[in-house]
């Protein structure tokens, strides 16, 4: 019952900033977790961000903390990445996700409800 579709992603060097967006369907998208996450080739999807179905609460993972904000416009029903500092690490595919407000938090790909079909990041050293 929720589409995602992320957009936002291209090639930069590194130091430089890119903000992804991602738009969701649905009429009660309000009510759902968001969060990214991210694959880079040869590795396991990781989990980047995530926010709170009202946007009071961001948790991050550390190897972003600082560098990455996440947040969320409900009326506009699209999350999104603000990325700076970028590093050639950051390099992957990033995927938005959501996840029912029912049960625990998105911590994992596993407790994802709803994926987008990811967009792009080359960051160039």
């Amino acid at each position: 019952q929720v589409r995602l579709v992320e957009s936002g992603g291209g090639l930069v060097q590194a130091g430089g900033s890119l903000r992804l967006s991602c738009a969701a369907s649905g009429r009660t998208v309000s009510s759902y977790a968001m969060g990214w996450f991210r694959q880079a080739p040869g590795k396991e999807r990781e989990f980047v961000a995530r926010i709170s179905p009202t946007g009071g609460i961001t948790s991050y993972a550390d190897s972003v903390k600082g560098r990455f904000t996440i947040s969320r416009d409900n009326a506009k029903n699209t999350v999104y990445l603000q990325m700076n500092y970028l590093k050639p690490e950051d390099t992957a595919v990033y995927y938005c996700a959501a996840k029912s407000s029912y049960g625990g938090p998105l911590v994992t790909p596993k407790d994802a409800d709803y994926w987008g079909q990811g967009t792009q990041v080359t960051v160039s050293s």
